[in-house]
């Protein structure tokens, strides 16, 4: 996905946000604060858009948005319990409407068999109480995975949280 496009999902989601009266709240790890960057180069996002936890260590997860250190001693950090918990603790944090977190494996270190560079997980949540997870893998080198992931979790809030809400 290209920067301009990148742009345009971005007006999409904050127009939708906007319209509804909504922000959104992002914690993110692999892609080091990306989606915030993508939301808040849109001018007037400050309507819309709460804040960004760029939680890239397991200490930062734990102390700046909740996430329960057992949980990451037993999943590891990309895992779904602990995005659902990174999600959920960053829209209780920012008091938003909804909240999109991101954690995984960027490359071109860091893989693994079970978690192969590439692997992401992303959660979801709104203040309705819905938490939801979802896994990519995706190719390419770090800049490629980071990219993708951030238009993941764009399109993913988009069209299953802000547009059928």
């Amino acid at each position: 996905m290209t920067d301009n496009e990148l742009m345009q999902l971005s007006q999409q989601l904050g127009a939708a946000l906007k319209a509804q009266g909504a922000t959104v709240t992002t914690a993110e790890s692999c892609t080091g604060g990306w989606v915030a960057k993508v939301i808040t180069d849109i001018a007037g996002s400050s309507a819309w858009f709460e804040r960004g936890f760029v939680t890239y260590s397991n200490e930062a997860k734990e102390q700046l948005i909740g996430v329960d250190g057992a949980t990451l001693a037993a999943h590891g950090a990309v895992s779904e319990p602990v995005v659902r918990q990174m999600a959920q603790g960053a829209l209780n944090a920012a008091a938003a409407s909804y909240a999109v977190s991101v954690s995984g494996i960027a490359g071109p270190d860091g893989g693994s068999a079970d978690k192969p560079v590439g692997t992401v997980w992303f959660g979801f949540a709104d203040n309705q109480g819905r938490v939801e997870a979802q896994l990519q893998r995706f190719d390419g080198n770090r800049d490629s995975v980071r990219r993708q992931a951030t238009a993941f979790a764009l399109q993913t809030l988009w069209q299953h949280f802000i547009q059928k809400t």
